[in-house]
């Protein structure tokens, strides 16, 4: 069955399944219901799902009627033969056969749940992939098969064609090498004195001495003389495929067309577009619910239901790091400040109400208490779009999602991250957005994402921006909003908010434009975040305290407005981050509404690159 039902909605689950790699589709038995007469039927069943045996299936029927929870079966019996399966089961007057038939499908394997996941070594690790991903694995893998083929009939057409260069030698020189070999003492002598005369390798003068007398006649030379045009003919066209991969996609294609045309037959599983054939398992049990991510500055997470049952107090357990809208259905991607990733599904996070309560990364994936978390993103599972990194040290990276792979605890390389540079900034774009990158100093840059071009997980990224020197380093980046605001903070707790319309669009890697005019009390910019007038904004103090703000409540204007004193700081209680809440939307409406918000902490003393300017 190709749809199940969730919250009165058909989901697509082998859609689902290929887009995430992940996933169940149910199979069910092919049955029919025979009318017999007088009120009575019977049930016939004519295949089964893979793997159900038969024998077993009988006798789990039989205990179900004997154990009183299947009712109104007179007989059972295998008709089966050599023309195919048929299983009958007569049924008793006035009993409707579909209700009966409806509970072989809930309590005997006549019904079953197959689970699907695409797992495939992947440059030598094991990685789940979508289904575009895995055509594109394969196809990969059969370009490999097809060069290394390819490069191993290469060298076995040129070694035959030197012999033949051998042997055409000799025929073009017959008398002479006949002269020579009858001169000679013996064999060796001979090869050696073939290879002085007419400059040939040994394995030439070999062939000459192995040939036999019928090759002298002149339709064996023609042969030689044909066989080595063909010869050369072959080693052409295998140097031409290996210099291009379109001739080498053609030969994947006639390769696949060749293997249909041998082995294709008629699909034997008949999908269905219903959702008649959902059964329940633990997976299905889970609510499909709205839900927060709560993640902590040391990788604690947790989901909670409601905002509402948020508790952040003025001194929390830990550290805010981000605070993430998202589905139970959703996938929660975890970056390390190394360039490495994890995945997870969001509800197998434990559930807390309390920011800190929860359990911590390192116990759920493959990193250490000693990694260093640095992003937080949640995608849809049917998320489209470009995954937007950017570092610490202003070097950005486009990736597009479905390069990623699906559900891994295990770290995954997502972007090569020099080792003075640490990864800072996660966003999901769509490939025709504006992004924005803020410094410590006051500058920020805008220009288009399509400016760095899509790569490669492994792929290390270009620079977005340069930094004033060597103290400077980016303090957030943002996916640009056109009708939103751009907040920033310094660390003496002055704050201004201005519409980011005001920053123009630029080139990638230039210096930007002056984005806020630091007074002679700040070190530099704590924290910059996108957002609305009436988005709150958590901000952290350097003792761990957190203070909440509304944008309204402060100083907006433009670029050239002198920010103003929002709060409080001391020497020892200066401002160090910011984050922010916002919606997520749901996945129909990502095209117009934008992806998913990353609500995570936007935190100056996490760079080890950067020192505290003076």
């Amino acid at each position: 069955f190709r749809y199940k039902e969730r919250k009165g909605e058909e989901i697509d689950a082998i859609t689902q399944a290929y887009a995430t790699g992940r996933g169940r589709v149910t199979v069910r038995a092919k049955a029919h219901v025979e009318r017999m007469g007088r009120n009575k039927s019977r049930i016939v069943i004519t295949e089964l799902p893979y793997q159900v045996n038969k024998t077993n299936l009988l006798g789990r029927i039989a205990d179900l009627h004997r154990d009183g929870r299947i009712e109104g079966l007179t007989d059972m019996r295998d008709e089966s033969d050599r023309n195919g399966m048929r299983i009958v089961i007569e049924t008793t007057r006035n009993v409707e056969p579909e209700e009966v038939l409806a509970q072989l499908f809930k309590l005997t394997p006549m019904q079953s749940t197959f689970s699907i996941s695409l797992l495939a070594l992947v440059n030598g690790e094991p990685r789940t992939l979508t289904l575009k991903q895995s055509l594109r694995v394969f196809l990969e893998h059969r370009l490999e098969v097809v060069r290394r083929r390819s490069e191993y009939d290469l060298a076995k057409a040129e070694r035959r064609a030197h012999i033949l260069e051998g042997l055409l030698t000799a025929l073009d020189h017959l008398d002479a090498v006949i002269a020579t070999i009858r001169k000679s003492r013996s064999a060796e002598t001979a090869k050696t004195n073939l290879r002085k005369r007419f400059k040939l390798t040994e394995i030439q003068a070999q062939a000459i001495l192995d040939m036999q007398l019928r090759r002298l006649a002149a339709l064996e030379r023609r042969k030689i003389q044909d066989e080595y045009k063909e010869v050369r003919g072959m080693i052409k066209y295998l140097n031409r495929l290996l210099a291009n991969p379109k001739m080498m996609r053609d030969v994947i294609k006639a390769d696949l067309l060749q293997v249909r045309e041998t082995y294709a037959d008629v699909r034997r599983s008949q999908i269905v577009g219903g959702t008649e054939g959902k059964v329940l398992t633990a997976t299905d049990l889970l609510p499909d619910e709205q839900v927060w991510v709560l993640v902590g500055e040391k990788g604690t997470l947790a989901r909670t239901t409601s905002p509402e049952m948020i508790k952040i107090p003025q001194k929390p357990k830990e550290s805010p790091f981000a605070l993430l809208q998202a589905n139970t259905q959703d996938i929660l991607y975890l970056f390390a400040a190394d360039g490495r990733a994890v995945s997870l599904p969001v509800y197998q996070l434990p559930q807390a109400r309390e920011l800190g309560v929860g359990t911590n990364w390192a116990e759920l994936t493959g990193f250490s208490r000693r990694d260093h978390l640095a992003a937080a993103l949640v995608l849809p599972a049917l998320a489209e779009g470009y995954l937007f990194l950017t570092t610490l040290g202003g070097v950005v990276k486009r990736v597009r999602v479905e390069d990623l792979p699906g559900i891994t605890s295990e770290p995954f390389t997502v972007m090569n991250v020099a080792k003075h540079d640490s990864l800072g900034w996660a966003r999901l774009t769509q490939g025709d957005q504006e992004v924005i990158l803020m410094t410590a100093v006051g500058q920020a840059i805008r220009f288009k994402e399509e400016s760095v071009r899509a790569m490669g997980l492994a792929a290390a990224g270009v620079m977005g921006i340069k930094l004033a020197d060597e103290t400077d380093g980016l303090v957030a980046m943002d996916v640009v909003d056109p009708e939103a605001y751009l907040w920033n903070i310094t660390d003496n707790g002055l704050a201004r908010a201005t519409l980011l319309k005001e920053y123009p669009t630029q080139g990638r890697h230039g210096q930007g434009v002056r984005n806020i005019k630091l007074s002679k009390g700040a070190a530099e910019v704590a924290a910059a975040v996108v957002c609305s007038e009436k988005t709150e904004i958590l901000v952290k103090m350097a003792t761990g305290s957190v203070k909440k703000w509304q944008v309204k409540k402060g100083a907006i204007g433009s670029r050239q407005v002198i920010p103003k004193p929002i709060m409080t700081v001391g020497d020892r209680n200066r401002v160090t981050g910011a984050l922010r809440t916002a919606e997520r939307p749901d996945v129909a409406e990502e095209a117009a509404h934008g992806p998913p918000q990353q609500l995570s902490l936007m935190d100056a003393a996490k760079s080890k690159r950067r020192k505290k300017r003076k």
